[in-house]
């Protein structure tokens, strides 16, 4: 029996180390590869889920926007929609009461909540407070 060259064992060796070695970069680099793959694929799902709630959330500012437009045209409007005029920002609309008829007897500031919510933000209280406290003058500028 003919036994292996020393130099031909160290060559054996060497290529089984390689191809270990191979073995061994190829499983983490698929492995890297595959949690790239789950957390792009993960992005894209939360992703999508936020573009749905932004979109269902601006769904219902445009519906609540469009409510408030025309809110002085619903049954059981307390005030003549001719004397309603739409601001928007901090308050919905200011009512000149009497307007229509060319005698103004009262100017009111009117706030229109729908949906949930019906709790008036900082701006609006803050506006509340002022006029409440008699905190409104008139004033004229002249170009």
């Amino acid at each position: 029996m003919e036994f292996l060259s020393p130099q031909t064992i160290s060559l054996l060796v060497i290529l089984l180390v390689l191809c270990i070695l191979f073995l061994v970069i190829g499983l983490r680099v698929g492995s890297w590869h595959g949690r790239r793959q789950e957390e792009a694929e993960w992005e894209a799902h939360k992703l999508e889920d936020i573009v749905k709630a932004r979109l269902k959330q601006s769904r219902a500012v445009l519906g609540g926007l469009v409510s408030e437009q025309i809110t002085p045209l619903l049954p059981g409007f307390p005030f003549d929609p001719g004397d309603c005029r739409f601001v928007g920002k901090p308050v919905d609309f200011i009512v000149f009461k009497g307007m229509n008829e060319k005698d103004i007897s009262e100017v009111i500031f009117l706030e229109v909540k729908s949906g949930a919510a019906r709790q008036l933000n900082d701006q609006e209280k803050k506006l509340r407070d002022a006029i409440q406290a008699g905190r409104v003058r008139w004033v004229q500028f002249d170009v």
